[in-house]
């Protein structure tokens, strides 16, 4: 029987209640930066559709403190085909008075940990570049650099590049099983 990790931290699974401070948290990066390619800020309604599709399959974690939501992290497919079943990406987002405290770390460590024992295999995230607090972020936690897409979207007037980094979460098995889906991990 597998069993969850401890939440630690203010760290908790979001619901789709959690879809208002969600959306306040990414607005601004949508509205106003190259880090998301999302043209339209999500409201309300989609971020809690989107929390409950997520939670189907990859965890999505919220750290919470008396103030309220500080950061979000998740876990999506890496591309649809069922060859990469084993393979996913991973985000974070802190709000912008509490980047640079080690949040999106501690997202990242626990959301990893969960991935793991899913049975996923390689974790990967896309940076919009440059974005040297993102890449730090994401090499602190282990991710190496595999490569670039150069000028694969545009975006406030620019076309920009994303770098894609990518973490070892389990050695690939020989005969891989489905990693287990969020709902029925959490569930067990």
């Amino acid at each position: 029987m597998l069993s969850l990790p401890d939440f630690a931290d203010g760290i908790r699974l979001a619901t789709p209640e959690d879809g208002t401070a969600i959306s306040e948290i990414y607005a601004p990066i949508v509205a106003e930066t190259v880090i998301s390619f999302e043209t339209d800020v999500p409201n309300a309604d989609e971020m809690a559709q989107r929390i409950e599709t997520t939670l189907l399959i990859h965890p999505w974690l919220v750290m919470e403190s008396s103030d309220g939501i500080l950061g979000y992290a998740y876990g999506c497919p890496h591309r649809g085909r069922a060859a990469y079943h084993w393979s996913c990406e991973v985000s974070a987002y802190v709000a912008d008075h509490v980047r640079r405290k080690g949040l999106g770390k501690r997202l990242y460590a626990m959301l990893l940990s969960l991935l793991r024992a899913q049975g996923f295999v390689r974790a990967h995230a896309g940076i919009v570049l440059p974005n040297t607090a993102s890449v730090a972020l994401h090499e602190s936690c282990g991710f190496e650099a595999i490569g670039i897409y150069r000028h694969v979207g545009f975006k406030l007037g620019r076309w920009c590049d994303v770098g894609w980094w990518a973490l070892a979460l389990n050695d690939p098995p020989e005969s891989p099983v489905v990693p287990i889906g969020w709902a029925e991990f959490n569930s067990g």
